[in-house]
């Protein structure tokens, strides 16, 4: 059973230098071996673009996001990076919208993964089946390696009121979960989350299960938060983070959706939930994540926090 999500120690050991030889400094490498991360990534979330005055009592800028993603990829683009990755809702509304920020992603010299989130399916209802298409996904779910690392992306969308239409199998399944949450009073029991539906999760399980046989960690990317609790979360999360607790090879699991963005642990999993480029006038938020043996290393850009997350 998995363990209450609580915020983790961040605490690190420090090593006294001053009791180390002198000639220990002259002889180390300028690089020590242990300090170079396995793997290095970048990390937007939550542009949100569209065509659109701005709400500033809803701390939504849309235009903005065009030239924060500029300047964002700019700085991505200066860094040695596996890839980067972008946490969901691209757009706020329209399939139009589309068109101007995915030119944006195409100055960024690294490899880019995106997925979409709840925004990225306010488009016209014949548009709804091609959104995964449109971000160019090989799969609405999917995963792949990078430096022995497995790196999986879910889609937390597949049942919602709007990724898909009424009478569509997988909305009627949503109707019906977001009124179990109702009726329970559950606090993300929210119209904008959504959830997996059950051939994903037994592929979700049998990915983590082969992965463990391969002997390789795990990092999950996903829009919706699962942990700690909040009003943002997946619709069944707690069936993920009890997976992840089981599994014990998932290291992270990132996401966006929540735009003041969290952190948590549960078992031995960091729930990461980076901040939304949307929601200023000008300052920026996006990271790089270091992947380390015994750490994971967030370095955050503008308002993203940078995090110390010991494995």
């Amino acid at each position: 059973m998995s363990h209450p999500c609580h915020l983790g120690s961040l605490s690190a050991t420090h090593v006294i230098l001053t009791s180390l030889p002198p000639w220990l400094f002259l002889c180390a490498p300028a690089t020590p071996v242990e300090t170079r991360p396995i793997v290095r990534f970048g990390v937007i979330s939550d542009p949100q673009y569209a065509d659109a005055d701005p709400r500033p009592e809803h701390l939504r800028y849309y235009r903005n996001s065009l030239a924060k993603l500029d300047d964002a990829i700019e700085v991505l683009n200066g860094e040695d990076l596996s890839f980067v990755v972008t946490l969901g809702d691209l757009i706020d509304r329209d399939w139009e919208s589309f068109g101007p920020v995915l030119a944006a992603y195409e100055k960024l010299r690294h490899e880019s993964v995106l997925l979409p989130g709840n925004h990225d399916f306010s488009v016209a209802p014949e548009h709804l089946a091609a959104v995964h298409t449109r971000l160019g996904m090989p799969a609405p779910f999917h995963h792949f390696a990078k430096g022995g690392i497995r790196f999986v992306v879910i889609d937390g969308s597949e049942e919602s009121l709007f990724s898909t239409a009424p009478g569509d199998p997988r909305h009627e399944r949503a109707k019906m979960r977001l009124a179990e949450l109702e009726a329970g009073g559950a606090i993300n029991a929210m119209r904008w989350n959504g959830g997996i539906g059950e051939a994903q999760f037994q592929w979700l399980e049998a990915v983590l299960a082969q992965a463990a046989d391969d002997g390789e960690k795990v990092v999950v990317m996903g829009h919706y938060p699962l942990c700690p609790q909040n009003e943002h979360n997946m619709w069944n999360g707690e069936r993920l983070t009890a997976l992840f607790a089981g599994s014990g090879n998932v290291i992270a699991y990132l996401c966006g959706h929540n735009h003041v963005g969290n952190l948590g642990r549960d078992g031995s999993t960091w729930y990461v939930n980076f901040k939304g480029m949307v929601d200023t006038p000008s300052e920026n938020t996006f990271a790089v994540v270091e992947i380390h043996a015994d750490r994971i290393e967030i370095i955050g850009h503008g308002r993203e926090e940078s995090r110390f997350l010991p494995l």
